[in-house]
């Protein structure tokens, strides 16, 4: 019976397949418009538009499963109105299109490319200019956006969008996309099992990627630099951060990572350079922090909640101003295998381990996070003398909060 099934679905493929029909849109065509081409196709059918400028005065609306293909960018100018694409069907498909002058509004988020309940999708190797929000997904699953150049002229929060943006969806995977001149390059809420890969998202006023109520997600291997800050993930849980690089997030309240009640994730085998703070973390738990890298940061971690049972190991820790800053004397988190530039203890059995335990914690971080004006001692021999203070008799710090085992030399990070 099942084989029987198998065959019929492997037919009913087939036979669509074999009537489906290509509609070729041009101005020399005879369809010269993407709304009548639209019109006359049916599930399954090819929409090929090409080069040219398409103004169609107002949404372009795709109801049918679909897949439209550009040839040499054809140009979709929305004149700065209102959304311009806006797909309600499955099975759909969306390449090689150029996108531009999105509308922009206070009060609706228009889009270059709007999806909403739609599954088994793709969206991929198109050039959005100008616009509100990029591509946003709504109530939607099983989507791969990829390969797109998404990009704005974001002056301030308040009247800017996002790149690519998706709320309540599930099973989707973002890779190879460029965003950039937004308010956030990319940007997650109530988004679950689902994948952020080989992104570059960069000059971006708040967020290079931004994560609210969004559990059991992966994001890896991309690269987030001079954005407002790196990328912020906040109220989730199960989430997996690996081999990504945020690098030169500066500002007064920027940072790499920010990390907002965060439960039983993974950070491993990131690079952590030039940032004002590396990781910002508050009232998160159970984080495993392994083989990350920071360089030269401001801080290259500050913890500013509580935060219990993370575990830090085999991560550099290399020539930033502050290694940890920790603001309570409570500690339940672990330390070992770091790599610290700052250490001075020594190894008498050879063995690669430092025969003193190494403490992060300096009075200074303390007292600049009481007194942020106090930063500008930080190479005083006021502040060397305060610092060898505590060390010697921990009053103010966690006398807990040790490194027993410091690595004497680097590890061998991959960035």
């Amino acid at each position: 019976m099942r084989i029987k099934n198998f065959l019929l679905i492997i037919l009913l493929f087939s036979t669509a397949s074999l009537f489906a029909k290509q509609i070729e849109v041009c101005s020399s065509c005879e369809i010269t418009t993407i709304k009548k081409a639209i019109s006359l196709a049916e599930d399954g059918d090819e929409i090929i538009i090409k080069a040219g400028v398409y103004k169609e005065h107002g949404v372009i609306l795709i109801n049918k499963s679909v897949k439209i293909t550009g040839i040499d960018f054809p140009v979709i100018d929305g004149e700065n109105k209102e959304t311009i694409l806006s797909v309600r069907a499955d099975n759909f498909s969306i390449s090689g299109l150029k996108i531009i002058n999105v509308g922009q509004s206070y009060t609706k988020d228009f889009a270059g490319i709007l999806v909403s309940k739609s599954n088994h999708f793709t969206i991929e190797n198109n050039i959005l200019e100008e616009v509100f929000f990029g591509i946003l997904i709504e109530k939607s699953h099983n989507g791969i956006i990829k390969n797109n150049t998404v990009s704005g002229s974001g002056i301030n929060q308040a009247g800017s969008g996002n790149g690519v943006h998706m709320w309540h969806s599930s099973k989707m995977k973002v890779s190879n996309n460029t965003v950039f001149g937004l308010r956030d390059g990319i940007y997650f809420e109530f988004v679950k099992h689902s994948e952020i890969f080989d992104n570059i998202s960069h000059n971006n006023l708040r967020y290079g990627l931004h994560f609210m109520f969004s559990n059991n997600n992966e994001y890896h291997d991309n690269i987030f630099t001079n954005n407002g800050a790196g990328v912020a993930v906040m109220f989730s849980k199960f989430v997996k951060m690996k081999n990504n690089q945020f690098i030169d997030n500066w500002g007064s309240a920027s940072y790499g990572l920010l990390l907002k009640e965060i439960y039983d994730a993974d950070i491993e085998d990131n690079l952590f350079s030039e940032n004002t703070i590396g990781i910002s973390v508050d009232g998160s738990t159970r984080i495993n922090y392994k083989r990350n890298t920071f360089l030269r940061n401001g801080w290259a971690i500050k913890i500013v909640g509580a935060c219990y049972e993370n575990d830090f190991a085999q991560n550099n820790f290399l020539h930033n101003a502050i290694d940890l800053s920790y603001n309570s004397k409570i500690n339940t988190n672990t330390f070992n295998n770091n790599y610290w530039s700052d250490y001075t203890g020594y190894d008498l059995d050879k063995n690669g381990i430092g025969d003193v335990p190494y403490r992060p914690v300096k009075l200074f971080s303390y007292i600049v996070h009481k007194t942020p004006e106090t930063i500008v001692l930080l190479r005083s021999l006021f502040v060397d003398i305060i610092n060898f203070s505590e060390k010697v008799s921990p009053v103010f710090t966690p006398d807990n909060l040790l490194d027993n085992n410091p690595l004497m030399q680097r590890i061998n990070d991959k960035n």
